[in-house]
């Protein structure tokens, strides 16, 4: 198990960590052990010893930073939001063409599924749906936050006449998230059929013209 002596030098040459920076790092390696497991098995079956044995940190290390296994699956969630974020929503933001950006969010999600981290909403939300659950309410915050994205592009795109009016914002958004999210899932390990193949179906189903 890792342990770390107070005020060790990260390497030559580098600044001390402090506590803060090695409660950080802990924190973010439990994070990332939690949704490697959540993918893989789902939040019924997921141990605590094990997130925490994987991580390279001790269980009591994990109730530390977490209270308990709920407690732990809501910070890996928010965690997923921070990172998507980072990775894809803020390139998303920078586009001024909503078609450009709509496009430019299939690529990034394709993109960014490649980890097995990446799943976990998709493994979450199968799991709790029909049930009044809180994380199962917070994986689905992040689905409406991802489809109030689609829906306000989808409609700024209609509004400048880039995409073809038709069925209810809502519905295509929907439909949008359906046909990314099926295709990424289908060419799994396929790179980088994954990112083109996502695009294209995402621009057969917003009716524009298939991105080169």
């Amino acid at each position: 198990m890792q342990q770390e002596r107070p005020g060790a030098p990260d390497g030559p040459g580098r600044r001390r960590a402090t506590q803060a920076d090695r409660s950080a790092r802990t924190r973010t390696a439990l994070l990332e052990s939690a949704a490697r497991g959540l993918s893989r098995c789902g939040y019924g079956h997921l141990k605590l010893e094990q997130v925490a044995r994987d991580a390279g940190y001790t269980r009591g290390a994990l109730y530390h930073q977490f209270k308990d296994k709920q407690d732990l699956a809501l910070a890996v969630c928010a965690w997923y939001r921070e990172t998507y974020g980072q990775e894809v929503a803020r390139f998303v933001e920078q586009e001024p063409d909503p078609v450009t950006a709509l496009l430019t969010l299939a690529r990034g999600h394709a993109v960014f599924c490649r980890r097995d981290v990446a799943r976990v909403p998709i493994a979450l939300r199968l799991e709790f749906s029909g049930q009044d659950h809180p994380v199962g309410r917070e994986v689905e915050r992040n689905y409406e936050m991802f489809l109030t994205r689609c829906a306000r592009l989808i409609d700024a795109g209609r509004a400048a006449g880039s995409i073809p009016p038709g069925r209810p914002t809502r519905i295509l958004a929907l439909a949008y998230l359906g046909a990314l999210e099926g295709t990424v899932i289908a060419l799994a390990g396929e790179v980088p059929d994954d990112e083109l193949f996502a695009a294209q179906a995402v621009a057969g189903v917003l009716g524009i013209a298939p991105p080169a």
